[in-house]
């Protein structure tokens, strides 16, 4: 049978097409395979240059193994990157100049895919993670203030997209709070699984938690909002007063272990960017670096994290706003202010209240994220005391050359400054940066300024209570 010479000629096309997509796909796998090979060897070759790096350590434990990994990740990202090399060269020309460490620093906050940000993410979700399930059910009920369990950088940094809602999130009374129940949602239950390159990593609980979940049903409403009219049996009573105990206690030791987690992952940021950038292992650079890091690590995260401190701070703050109650309207005097640190006359204040512009600059310490802002909103705080404080004397003795105000003088104004300042939450804003700042400011005029607004809001929280008495009696 005679064959159509063009069904031939389409029949041999067809062939010779299917012949050259072979010839095609055995080049590329050839290709493929010595592209894999080739990366294969110079991962070997960044291993064994990690292995060199860390050989004077001896026996290697988890902790070296993983940074040994980090850093290997990092020399496969420079061989990849010219941006490292060109901040380099540069630090390496002018090492002193912290123009060039903080420029540095930023370029890397802003490469997400670079090791030490993605080892920042993954320590930033660990935290916000253990936070989740404790302070979810005490945030206020603002659509723009969502927590959710999600895996998504997105979800993690939506708090850092609304932090101008501070003044209705972590600014309000608590005397209008909802309760403070720790126990968590079933919805959440199944979603405590926390993703990152690790793999699956198991949200921590304590103990006591599991244990009190029976009685955390009972905590529904806070017992200083109970219907007087309802009668407790004794019992009730001391099995109610049982779990808020056992609830304290968990609360404190879950904060503790989330201060202990957030200290080791700065250090290790810290060690990770000195690892990629060996130019900033000086004093000022590591200073300007973690400043920097602990920024970027604290902005997501600060809300859920006040959240928990104001918990466990929950009394001292409802004593502060009692006191604020009852002593809103006090004079400077009244809170033991020296006669020539304020003015009499109020014309010369021209409508507004003695320390106004200390008041102000105080308020603004809750719009920060980073433990090191607020310290420095703090100083600045006492800085305008001491400024207002010279003029105000200033005003009765025209001719005085001496210092305005010693350390006596100190306490009363910055109490009247915290009274006037109407936030709460300046206990646990406070008890939350004496976790978080370096040691080396404890000794220096931070620190003491810290300390100094300490004293005063315990002084504040005491007035309602009579355990320090104004000067002036103040009528019922």
């Amino acid at each position: 049978m005679d064959l159509n010479p063009k069904y031939l000629y389409i029949f041999f096309q067809t062939l010779s097409l299917q012949r050259q997509m072979m010839e095609n796909l055995i080049i590329a796998k050839a290709r493929q395979d010595a592209l894999q090979r080739k990366m294969e060897e110079r991962r070997l070759r960044l291993q064994e240059e990690a292995n060199r790096r860390f050989a004077a350590s001896g026996t290697i434990n988890g902790e070296e193994q993983e940074q040994r990994v980090l850093y290997t990740n990092i020399l496969e990202y420079e061989q990849d990157h010219d941006w490292p090399k060109l901040w380099k060269a540069k630090l390496k020309k002018n090492p002193d100049d912290a123009t060039l460490v903080t420029g540095l620093v930023s370029c890397l906050l802003s490469c997400p895919d670079h090791p030490v940000i993605k080892l920042l993410k993954r320590l930033q979700y660990r935290v916000y993670n253990r936070l989740y399930p404790i302070v979810s059910k005490s945030l206020p009920a603002s659509p723009a203030l969502p927590m959710k369990p999600s895996r998504s950088t997105q979800s993690l940094l939506i708090s850092d997209s609304h932090q101008n809602v501070s003044k209705s999130g972590t600014g309000h009374s608590l005397s209008s709070d909802a309760s403070l129940n720790i126990s968590s949602s079933h919805d959440h239950n199944a979603n405590e699984a926390e993703l990152d390159s690790d793999g699956p990593h198991t949200l921590d609980r304590e103990n006591l938690f599991e244990d009190m979940e029976q009685f955390l049903t009972q905590m529904d409403r806070d017992p200083s909002h109970r219907d007087p009219d309802m009668i407790f049996e004794p019992s009730q009573l001391d099995q109610e007063f049982l779990v808020q105990d056992l609830e304290m206690h968990a609360l404190k030791k879950h904060l503790k272990a989330i201060v202990k987690d957030i200290h080791i992952a700065i250090d290790q940021l810290l060690s990770l960017c000195l690892l990629s950038f060996e130019c900033l292992n000086t004093a000022n650079s590591k200073d300007l670096c973690v400043a920097s890091i602990e920024e970027a690590f604290f902005t997501p995260i600060w809300s859920p994290l006040l959240t928990l401190f104001r918990k466990v701070h929950r009394e001292r703050e409802l004593s502060f706003e009692s006191s604020m109650r009852l002593y809103q309207d006090a004079s400077p005097g009244d809170v033991g202010v020296a006669s020539k640190l304020y003015p009499q006359d109020h014309v010369v204040l021209h409508g507004s209240y003695p320390y106004e512009s200390a008041v102000q600059e105080l308020r603004l310490l809750c719009r920060d994220c980073c433990p090191q802002k607020k310290l420095e909103c703090i100083v600045r705080t006492l800085r305008l005391i001491c400024a207002c404080a010279e003029d105000y004397c200033c005003l009765h003795e025209a001719d005085s050359k001496t210092a305005a105000i010693g350390a006596d003088d100190l306490l009363p104004i910055l109490s009247y400054v915290a009274l006037h300042c109407e936030l709460p939450q300046l206990v646990s804003e406070c008890a939350a940066l004496e976790e978080f700042i370096h040691e080396g400011y404890l000794i220096g005029e931070e620190g003491y300024c810290l300390t100094s607004m300490q004293s005063a809001l315990q002084y504040v929280e005491s007035l309602h209570t009579g355990g320090f008495q104004l000067h002036n009696t103040k009528s019922a």
